[in-house]
This record gives structure tokens, C-alpha cells and sequence, in this order.
């Protein structure tokens, strides 16, 4: 088997292509059982099993593995317009490259114990390249990249918001209850808690001036966070847009390639039919 072939077989196939549909649902057998794996061993039951576990993950490791050296290997294919070695190094460094490396790394390096454990998470990432995923997720980072601008000024907004929150109720609160408000920090924990809606309620205003400003900040919260809600709404509304647009002027570029190949074909058609004279040009009945 060539490499071109093993390029085919291991990228997102097709349905007539059986070999490159059954690797890929292999692989998210594999991701399936790694998530499973990372889920189960947190259980005390697992500890049964967990010379199972250690073989199993060891195949789905190796198979990671196998999968990623493939994908090196072919990387020529992947980036036509670079030399083997520059499209090697290009995917390496990928995004795809990376999570695949960091899905082996961990396993590896010290028997994939304590915080390591956590990478293997990322492989969960490899589902999305299944076709089906891709448009959805294509759509969703044009509408961050877009509106990116905006997002970080929202997001600064919200940051300077909560400094000034977290200074003002510091200075309500601190005489009341100096162990909750002991510093500007902890007055910075409680605007978190109250600005982003999550609310805990390990640290609340017990003074008067503290719960009027406390009220007033968490009306103020929920609009703030609603600022970045808006923006990923329009972009993705402009997205949606622009690509009825884009289906639209194909469909119409499609119906005058075919009106232009029907009116060839009728002329084509009605040279065969008719003679015409050779001198004038004219139409012969």
C-alpha cells in the first residue's frame, strides 16, 4: 500500500470509501474509550479493573500513536505546495499536530500519572474532524475571529467592572466582617460571584450600603454579560448571511453554466438539422 493510499484511508473519508469510514470509526471508538477510561478510573470500582484499563489504554495509546507517525509521514499530501520536509514540520506544529502529540505524551511520560492524566482529555478534540462536525465549528471560528475585537473590549469592560466593584465593596464591608473582606481580593472573589451570576454566597454584603451597592452591581452584572451574548448573536446572524449569499450567487452562477450549455447544445443540434448555404451563410430549407 502506497502512501497516497494510507493518506486517503487515515483523513476524513467518504462513504464510498469504506477503508477510510471504518478507520475513521475506529478512531472514535478509540477517543470513546479513552473519555470512558478517564471517566471510570475515578470511581473506586475501577480499581478491579485496573489492569484492563492499563491494557486497554495502552492499545488505545498505541494506535494514537501509529496514527500520529502516519499523519507525519503524509503530510506531503496534506500540504501539496510544500516540500515533505516543511509540510512535516507545518503539521507537527498544527493545532491537529499538537493535540495528537499531547494525546500519547502524557501515557508515556511517567506512566500517565497525577496532573499528566488530564491531558489525555484532549483527545476528546480528534471527534470534531469527523465531516459532519466540520461546517458547524468552521462557522463558529469565523464568527470568533471576526468579532474578536469586540469581545475583548466587552471582556475588558467587565475586568475593569469588577476591580471597582471589588474596591467599593472592600471598603463597605471590611469593618463588618473583616474575615471575609480582608483585602481588595476577596472583595475581587465576591464581584466574580456576583457579576458573572454564579453567586455561591461564601462571601455576601451584610451591611446596609454593602447589599444597596451589592443590588445595584448584580443588575449591572447581568447586562454587562450579556454584552458578549449579543455579539457571538450578530456575528453568527452576518455568518448566516453570508453564506445564503454565497449558496445563492453558486446557484445562479450553476444555472447560467447550464442555460449556457443548453443554448450550445440547441445550436449544435440545429447545425445538424439545417444546411446552409457556404457562399451567403444563410439558412437552407
Amino acid at each position: 500500500m502506497n502512501r497516497k493510499r494510507i493518506f486517503t484511508i487515515i483523513q476524513v473519508g467518504n462513504l464510498s470509501d469504506f477503508p477510510s469510514r471504518a478507520y475513521d470509526f475506529a478512531l472514535v471508538i478509540a477517543v470513546a474509550v479513552n473519555i470512558f477510561i478517564a471517566i471510570f478510573d475515578t470511581f473506586q470500582e475501577a480499581d478491579s479493573y485496573e489492569k484492563a484499563i492499563w491494557v486497554i489504554e495502552c492499545i488505545t495509546v498505541v494506535f494514537f500513536a501509529i496514527d500520529y507517525l502516519l499523519r507525519i509521514w503524509t503530510a506531503d499530501y496534506l500540504y501539496e505546495n510544500m516540500s515533505p520536509a516543511r509540510a512535516r514540520l507545518r503539521f507537527i506544529f498544527s493545532w491537529a499536530g499538537l493535540v495528537d502529540l499531547l494525546s500519547c505524551v502524557p501515557f508515556l511520560a511517567a506512566s500517565g500519572g497525577g496532573a499528566l492524566r488530564m491531558f489525555r482529555i484532549i483527545r476528546i478534540l480528534r471527534v470534531f474532524r469527523i465531516h459532519h462536525y466540520a461546517d458547524p465549528l468552521r462557522v463558529i471560528g469565523d464568527v470568533i475571529r471576526k468579532k474578536q475585537g469586540q469581545l475583548l473590549s466587552s471582556i475588558f469592560i467587565v475586568f475593569i467592572l469588577m476591580i471597582a466593584s471589588s474596591l467599593m465593596m472592600y471598603n463597605l464591608e471590611h469593618e463588618a466582617q473583616p474575615e471575609a473582606f480582608a483585602n481588595a481580593f476577596s472583595g475581587f472573589w465576591w464581584a466574580a460571584n456576583t457579576l458573572l451570576t454564579v453567586g455561591y454566597g461564601d462571601i455576601v454584603p451584610v451591611t446596609l450600603a454593602g447589599k444597596i451597592c451589592g443590588t445595584l452591581l448584580t443588575f449591572l452584572g447581568v447586562g454587562i454579560v450579556a454584552i458578549p451574548t449579543g455579539i457571538l448573536s450578530a456575528g453568527f446572524m452576518e455568518q448566516v448571511s453570508i453564506v445564503r449569499e454565497k449558496a445563492v450567487v453558486e446557484g445562479v452562477i450553476r444555472d447560467t453554466a447550464f442555460a449556457e450549455e443548453e443554448r450550445k447544445a440547441d445550436e449544435e443540434k440545429a447545425k445538424e438539422e439545417y444546411t446552409y448555404c457556404p457562399y451567403c451563410g444563410k439558412r437552407l430549407p
